[in-house]
């Protein structure tokens, strides 16, 4: 059973598994329709496309962040059209290391979903290996019944609750976007620049080697002890863009047994949306 994350050599020993499922889930922020064209001219074999914006994310409102979570009954139904059960193992990828296929992963564990992994290095060093690919669209083998779920309400927390945790010294808040972004240097996808107030920035990039695999495990739980400064990783909220790539974070987090983590689902998208909430910006 894989619950995090899983290696290319391992996935090319059981990606033919009728009881294993595979998901492509590469995007692009400024492409959005990039993604499901790009899967199409080639893929894992068996693998079947699912789309951030349509499909792991419910509509956006004057309240909301970019990608909010979707209700759980449309989660359900996507769920049974990917045919996935509790029993079955899920294997997410994309083509940028895990920053997206993240989110489907944080979703399924959200929902008590526990095996599901993603794809160190994903599709580029499936490639890269010279791995079989295919083009085409590939469907799954849905369910009879959409199942019955809900998300985890331990898991996240609101933006309603990130304005009492932003000011209480008992959390540690991790900003997983860019430097840039994060000291407000650079805002190219939200309308203003800058960090909630006493966050930690800490790129989900950072994790990785340069060819998108993890770092070593104990080099990683040591840096995030060190962010975590004596802390339990329960009393820590991740946030990012809005609520995508920071999933990443919580996923390593997993792997180096410092589980509990939260997610700030709305992230900063979310919290810009009222100029009342303060911000922070490099001076």
């Amino acid at each position: 059973m894989f619950t995090n994350f899983i290696k290319t050599e391992q996935l090319a020993q059981f990606y033919t598994n009728p009881e294993w499922i595979i998901i492509d889930s590469r995007f692009d922020l400024q492409k959005p329709e990039w993604g499901f064209k790009d899967y199409q001219r080639s893929h894992i074999p068996g693998a079947i496309f699912v789309d951030l914006n349509q499909e792991l994310s419910g509509s956006i409102t004057l309240q909301s962040g970019r990608h909010p979570l979707p209700n759980p009954e449309f989660f359900a139904q996507l769920i049974a059209r990917l045919g996935i059960t509790p029993e079955k193992q899920v294997v997410i990828y994309d083509t940028s290391n895990g920053a997206f296929a993240a989110r489907l992963w944080w979703m399924l564990r959200a929902c008590r979903y526990y095996r599901a992994a993603i794809l160190e290095g994903g599709f580029n060093k499936w490639v890269e290996e010279g791995r079989p690919t295919c083009n085409g669209i590939e469907t799954g083998k849905a369910l009879s019944e959409k199942p019955s779920l809900s998300f985890d309400r331990s898991m996240y927390v609101t933006t309603q609750q990130m304005e009492v945790i932003y000011t209480n010294p008992e959390y540690i808040i991790i900003d997983a976007r860019s430097p840039e972004r994060f000291h407000g240097e650079l805002e190219t996808i939200d309308p203003i620049a800058g960090h909630i107030p006493g966050a930690l920035n800490r790129y989900h990039a950072d994790n990785l080697n340069e060819d998108g695999t993890l770092k070593p495990r104990e080099q990683l739980r040591k840096e995030f002890a060190e962010l975590l400064v004596g802390k339990s990783p329960d009393k820590c909220v991740v946030y990012c863009g809005s609520g995508v790539t920071s999933c990443f974070h919580l996923a390593v987090m997993d792997y180096c047994n410092l589980p509990g983590a939260k997610l700030y689902v709305g992230s900063w998208s979310e919290w810009i949306r009222d100029p009342r909430r303060p911000i922070v910006t490099k001076t």
